[in-house]
């Protein structure tokens, strides 16, 4: 009997609790119906993954035909962010994936046509504007890495008209505001190029036949006062790195590194830089990191690679452009070589070079030719200033060490050969260097090991026309001026023949060649502090000028 009631007792207690349930579901079923009856759902927000953040974009045709200028190239980068955390698996695919994508870019700068007249000052030596890249091909699998990378239901809400319309009202990116302003910067260059620059400056205005294209200069080179920035990584310590000798033949590349630590182009927010300068010093690596006559120089290579991984791994703005918005500089023979240490620096980012050689890699339209100053004391104190030219009695001097391919052919034809061809291999006692260069009209600056030589600057300090004896070699700031105005090249299987050319050359024009050579001295002038025009501001702009001519994406 118990057993029966307990047994009842369940049954209905069961059928109970069913009901309960039951009457709980069916509102909940019909409340259901109701809100489904509407329509489609609609969402804010979207599902994305950011397990590979360094997918290439995939809108590189329709945004390169939104450029402000059809002749600015476009780099897209990695899209990473700076919370992103990639492992070494992926890193090693997204560097082999990426060494295609160098390939191409180097073959289009290598290009011959890339050097034509559309370039901002419009001129065949001038740096030509970077040539588009073209949209890397995506893999089937990376179109489907978010459905690879998350597990269980994935659901893409689409975004009605009104959420468009408010991500269409945000405010546009700090890197689309920067190229925004480049944009300004080139319509306003090619305008001066056309009708004149119209802005006044009491200070100087470039004019003459010195320049390819005074106007398009001064309009670029007034833009860039007004908004070029540079961010300097505070990374490394000195002596390799924010530090550089200023009392030697390498002394323009120490100057320029104490120089824009506080230059007012330079600023501390990355977000508003146009470039980013990495503050490595060449000539501190060679003589603190090279072991001499080791002839080993894979640690001093693995120092600028350790420093760029370093940059690369803390901020995202190397890897969005792979380089091609940094900039090097290095008036070291050697600097050419060790930014071959990391493939994206050699290919793509600017280098800043003295040793100017078109046949060691030196690429034109990306990179700087700025020049080498000799400075005992650190200051041009005694080096600036010379006679007339009436008061010239040597027709052209030149004195140096025997080394490379070209000084022992001058020596062989001319040395104590002729005395109005004053060849030396080294000057009799007594006899000042600077003194001969006072006294000649032309004054010999041919190649030693390296194209690089001081006397370049050294006849233009002194007022002596610099006769360039050098192959392969891209003279300083030569996007801008036209060094055939105020100097003479001879090549090197004429140099039986330098008499002959060098007397060729009328009064007339040696007084013009002389007096351009003058006035361009300004731009090859160290200032302590700089003064406008002078050498700093004009490797600044040259840099500017290869910046005009890239466009970078997000």
């Amino acid at each position: 009997m118990g057993e029966k009631w307990l047994y009842s007792w369940r049954s209905s207690s069961s059928s109970s609790s069913s009901m309960k349930l039951l009457w709980l579901i069916v509102p909940l079923i019909i409340v259901s119906g109701f809100v489904a009856l509407p329509g489609p759902r609609n969402s804010s927000w979207v599902l994305s993954s950011n397990h590979y953040p360094w997918m290439w974009s995939s809108v590189i045709s329709s945004s390169s035909s939104s450029s402000s200028s059809s002749s600015s190239g476009v780099f897209v980068g990695r899209n990473t962010t700076s919370g992103s955390v990639v492992s070494e698996k992926e890193e090693s695919g997204a560097r082999s994936e990426s060494s295609d994508w160098h390939s191409r870019l180097v073959g289009d700068n290598q290009r011959k046509e890339a050097i034509s007249e559309e370039s901002i000052l419009n001129r065949s030596s001038s740096p030509p504007l970077a040539m588009e890249i073209p949209p890397p091909v995506e893999k089937k699998n990376e179109e489907s890495l978010n459905n690879a990378s998350i597990s269980g239901p994935h659901i893409v809400p689409s975004m009605n008209v009104s959420q468009t319309l408010l991500m269409r009202k945000r405010k546009p990116s700090h890197l689309k505001k920067l190229e925004a302003g480049l944009g300004r910067a080139r319509a306003a260059i090619k305008e001066a190029r056309t009708y004149g620059n119209q802005t006044q400056d009491l200070d100087y205005v470039p004019n003459g036949p010195m320049y390819w294209k005074a106007n398009s200069f001064h309009r670029s080179y007034l833009e860039m006062e007004k908004q070029f920035k540079v961010f300097v990584y505070e990374e490394g310590e000195p002596p390799i790195f924010h530090d550089g000798p200023c009392k030697s033949i390498y002394a323009t590349e120490g100057n320029f590194i104490y120089t824009m630590e506080v230059s007012h182009f330079r600023t501390r927010d990355p977000n508003k830089a146009h470039v980013f300068f990495l503050p490595f010093s060449v000539t501190s690596i060679v003589r603190f990191v090279y072991e001499p006559n080791s002839h080993n120089w894979a640690p001093m290579k693995q120092t600028i690679k350790d420093y760029v991984d370093l940059v690369a791994r803390k901020y995202q703005y190397w890897n969005r452009s792979l380089g091609a918005d940094h900039f090097m500089l290095s008036c070291h023979d050697w600097g050419p070589e060790l930014s071959s240490s990391v493939p994206d620096l050699y290919k793509n980012s600017i280098r800043a070079l003295c040793n100017a050689n078109t046949s060691e890699g030196f690429n034109p339209t990306k990179d700087v030719s700025f020049p080498e100053i000799l400075l005992s004391d650190g200051t041009t104190n005694r080096l600036l200033g010379g006679p007339s030219p009436s008061r010239r009695p040597i027709l052209v001097f030149f004195a140096g060490g025997v080394h490379g391919p070209v000084r022992p052919i001058l020596l062989k034809h001319w040395e104590n050969k002729d005395d109005d061809v004053q060849v030396h291999k080294y000057l009799p006692k007594g006899v000042s260097y600077y003194g001969m260069l006072r006294k000649s009209r032309f004054c010999i600056c041919a190649s030693g090991y390296e194209v690089a030589s001081p006397r370049m600057v050294e006849a233009l300090y002194t007022g002596c026309v610099p006769v360039l004896i050098k192959d392969h070699y891209v003279a300083p700031f030569s996007d801008v001026l036209n060094w055939k105005s105020f100097s003479v090249e001879v090549a090197v299987k004429d140099i039986p023949n330098l008499k002959t050319i060098l007397t060729s050359i009328s009064q007339r024009r040696y007084i013009r060649l002389q007096r351009r050579g003058l006035q361009v001295r300004r731009h090859f002038e160290v200032n302590l502090p700089p003064k406008r025009f002078d050498v700093f501001h004009m490797i600044l702009h040259s840099i500017w000028l290869r910046r005009l001519n890239v466009r970078v994406r997000e």
